[in-house]
């Protein structure tokens, strides 16, 4: 056991979780405790605490706990690497979806339909665009048809 773990009361007082509800988390595999005593009683490390805190903000979001489960397996389908995505990926909740946003993407957690365009791409063509000059006649082109006119 390192001192870096804390105990069931100790993860309740910090998460704002109840007892009851670490322990059916525990039993459904939602956050499980990564660590246990040698007398088998359980222990979080302050990775588990994330976890547990990212859960409860989803549920006090009006994220049911199914829905929390389905966007946790979805999200395993969809990046393979992440071995724990409530600690790794950013998830924010609009509405009743949950978005993922990881890198420059952000997706929807159940489906995976990508939600926001990438806005570095952007911010290139922009750039891109603001280094082209354009020539007198585009700026003025009434000028440039009839210059009698304007003389």
């Amino acid at each position: 056991m390192t001192q870096d773990s804390f105990t069931r009361l100790q993860a309740t007082a910090i998460t704002g979780l109840s007892a009851r509800q670490l322990g059916y988390w525990r039993k459904t595999g939602l956050v499980a405790p990564a660590a246990r005593t040698r007398g088998g009683h359980a222990r979080y490390t302050f990775t588990d605490l994330i976890a547990l805190r990212a859960a409860k903000r989803l549920l006090d979001a009006s994220i049911s706990l199914q829905r929390i489960r389905k966007c946790l397996q979805s999200l395993t389908h969809f990046l393979p690497t992440a071995d724990q995505p409530l600690v790794e990926l950013s998830l924010v909740v609009t509405g009743d979806v949950v978005l993922v946003f990881h890198g420059e993407r952000a997706f929807d957690a159940l489906t995976g339909q990508e939600w926001v365009f990438p806005i570095a791409e952007l911010v290139k063509e922009v750039e891109q665009l603001q280094r082209i000059q354009p020539q007198q006649g585009e700026l003025f082109p009434a000028a440039t048809e009839k210059p009698e006119k304007y003389a």
